[in-house]
C-alpha cells in the first residue's frame, strides 16, 4: 500500500534523525549521527481524492520538555476521514526552514510503518505513532529548540489519501530548567536583612550539561505561614552564571519560591519553597 511505501522510503532517508544536518552544525555537536543526505526528493504536499486529515495533536497538545540525558517518548495522534473508512495514517517531526534536504536540521521519526489506528465511526479514525526524543542522538545541538513542525500522510479503505509536508499544527521542543531558592539566615529576627538566593539552568544540548540562563527576569514569590497563595515580592534577573540574589526585611513566618514564566524554548518553572522562622 502507498502509506506503507513511503514511510518506509522515508524512514530510510531520514533515518530517525539523521536529517541532512548542516557539517558546520554537526562539526559542533559531536554526539550528533552522522549527517545523512536524502536518497531522493521526499515527495511534495499531495491529496488523492476525498481522504481529510482534521485533527493533529502531539504529545497531548504539551510542549516536548528534554533535558541532557533522559529520552522522551512522544505520541502523535493523526485523526483521519474518508467515505470508505481509514486504512492508515502516520506522521512524524521535523526542524528546519522548509521540508527540503538543505533546510531540514532535525527529525524524529517513528520505527513502525503504521499507525495505531482506532475508528470514531465508519469513516473517521485516530492513529497513533510514537517518536522518541533523544538528547544522544537527535537533540544533538541548541539550534533545535522551538517550534517543530509536523509531516503526516492519511490513506482510506479505497487507497485516496493525502500528505502534508507541514500540517498546521506544530509543537514547541524546548531545554528543561531548574530553578532553585535559599533564604537566609535561619531563623531571623524580624526587621532583619534576609538574602534570598537561587539559580536558574537550563540543558545545554551542545554539552550535555546544565548551565545558567542569563539575563531573565525571575519573579520572588512569598507566602505567609498559614496563607493560601502566593504574593509577587518582586522581579530579580539573573546573572551572568544564572545566579539570583535579592535582599528584603524579614517580616513574618512565610515561605519563599522563585518562579520563571518560561521562553520559546525554556519551559517555565518554579522552585521549591524555603520556609523562614522569624522571630
Amino acid at each position: 500500500m502507498r502509506i506503507r511505501a513511503t514511510v518506509a522510503a522515508l524512514s530510510g532517508t531520514l533515518a530517525l534523525s539523521a536529517l541532512a544536518v548542516p557539517a558546520a552544525q554537526a562539526a559542533d555537536a559531536p554526539k550528533a549521527p552522522e549527517a545523512a543526505t536524502f536518497a531522493a526528493k521526499a515527495p511534495a504536499d499531495t491529496t488523492v481524492g476525498d481522504t481529510k486529515i482534521t485533527n493533529i495533536t502531539v504529545n497531548g497538545g504539551k510542549d516536548i520538555v528534554v533535558g541532557t540525558s533522559a529520552k522522551k517518548s512522544v505520541k502523535i495522534s493523526v485523526t483521519a476521514t474518508d467515505p470508505s473508512g481509514i486504512e492508515d495514517a502516520v506522521a512524524f517531526l521535523w526542524h528546519g526552514s522548509s521540508f527540503n534536504e538543505d533546510d531540514i536540521d532535525g527529525s524524529m521519526v517513528p520505527d513502525q510503518e503504521s499507525g495505531d489506528c482506532k475508528a470514531v465511526n465508519a469513516t473517521t479514525s485516530t492513529c497513533t505513532v510514537t517518536v522518541v526524543a533523544d538528547p544522544q542522538v537527535n537533540i544533538y545541538s541548541n539550534v533545535l529548540a522551538g517550534k517543530w513542525k509536523v509531516w503526516t500522510i492519511a490513506q482510506g479503505t479505497d487507497g485516496d489519501h493525502v500528505q502534508k509536508d507541514a500540517f498546521p499544527t506544530s509543537v514547541s521542543v524546548k531545554r528543561a530548567a531548574r530553578l532553585t531558592t535559599n533564604a537566609s539566615p535561619e531563623p531571623v529576627k524580624k526587621g532583619k536583612t534576609l538574602t534570598v538566593t537561587g539559580a536558574l539552568t537550563r540543558a545545554n544540548w551542545d554539552t550535555s550539561k546544565y548551565a545558567g540562563y542569563t539575563k531573565q527576569d525571575v519573579k520572588l514569590q512569598y507566602k505567609k505561614k498559614g496563607a493560601s497563595s502566593y504574593t509577587t515580592l518582586k522581579t530579580v534577573k539573573s546573572d551572568s552564571k544564572g545566579n539570583l540574589k535579592t535582599t528584603l526585611k524579614a517580616s513574618a513566618d512565610g515561605y519563599f519560591r522563585y518562579v520563571f514564566a518560561g521562553t520559546s524554548t525554556t519551559p517555565a518553572v518554579t522552585s521549591t519553597s524555603d520556609f523562614v522562622d522569624v522571630r
